[in-house]
């Protein structure tokens, strides 16, 4: 599971469409739904139901896509603390192992 993948994932749900969210990250269409058929096979479930238009989550997708949500916002908030050593760590961190 990569970074990369989590924002993939986030937006075909934003878009409900894998050519436009394809768009949105600057990549082909095949490559976005390659990456995520990959993390649909390490996590051994669908996350999106594509027999429906738009594109939905399934019931695991949903709870997937939400945690995937707080962990692109933790990854963000590193990322800043990288451009800005000065500004050193604030806010809430939360961590969940499974």
């Amino acid at each position: 599971m990569t970074i990369t993948q989590l924002e993939y994932i986030l937006a075909v749900d934003k878009l409900r469409h894998f050519r436009k969210a394809s768009l949105e990250c600057h990549v082909s269409q095949p490559t976005l739904s390659m990456q995520i058929q990959k993390l649909e096979e390490s996590v051994n479930f669908t996350i999106f139901d594509r027999s429906k238009s738009p594109v939905v989550p399934t019931v695991e997708g949903e709870k997937f896509i939400r945690q995937a949500r707080n962990v692109l916002r933790e990854y963000k908030k590193l990322e800043d603390i990288t451009k800005d050593p000065e500004m050193g760590l604030t806010g809430e961190f939360r961590l969940g192992i499974i």
